[in-house]
């Protein structure tokens, strides 16, 4: 299975889009589950408030209630449950959301993780092939020096050799030139 950082980066992106059509999703839901969230306040509202709000409709609504009473108190009943049920189906919705956006993460920051050790390993491959060239440089130059350090040596050990017998011998002609 090879793993080119081009295909990474393309699933990166595509997994990036896909989070923000999922961000989207959700923020969509949340918006949903607010306003439906209002509209129970309101309906709430409108049921406590309604005397003191809406005095002229207050009258309409009281003589319908003497017509209707059990029949408006089921419509409501429903309407309630209705939005309770899409309330709950909201938030499950919002949940498998939140539970894709968070596998989504993982598995982005699961790549992520493999893109940054690929490309360590790749920045760090080369400096090593450097370092390892220059270790056998270095070795190598070191040898060198070790044996011209050896030859120096033993032309030191030469000369010196050299410069003994000629002292001897300058030693040696003085000494029968003295005698002569």
């Amino acid at each position: 299975m090879s793993c080119t950082i081009e295909k990474i980066l393309t699933d990166a992106k595509t997994l990036l889009e896909r989070l923000r059509e999922h961000d989207a999703a959700a923020e969509s839901l949340v918006d949903q589950s607010a306003a439906l969230h209002r509209r129970v306040a309101a309906m709430r509202e409108a049921g406590t408030a309604l005397p003191d709000q809406y005095q002229e409709d207050a009258s309409d609504i009281k003589d319908m209630s003497k017509f209707k009473p059990h029949i408006l108190l089921s419509q409501e009943n429903t309407q309630i449950r209705d939005l309770q049920q899409e309330n709950r189906e909201l938030w499950v919705s919002l949940e498998e959301h939140q539970d894709a956006l968070e596998l989504i993460m993982s598995k982005y920051r699961k790549q992520m993780l493999q893109l940054m050790v690929a490309k360590k390993a790749v920045d760090a491959e080369p400096v090593l092939k450097a370092h390892q060239s220059h270790s056998a440089e270095i070795e190598s130059q070191i040898d060198r020096i070790c044996e011209m350090g050896e030859v120096m040596r033993k032309a030191v050990q030469v000369d010196d050799d050299q410069f003994c017998k000629i002292q001897e011998k300058l030693a040696q002609l003085e000494l029968e030139n003295k005698e002569l």
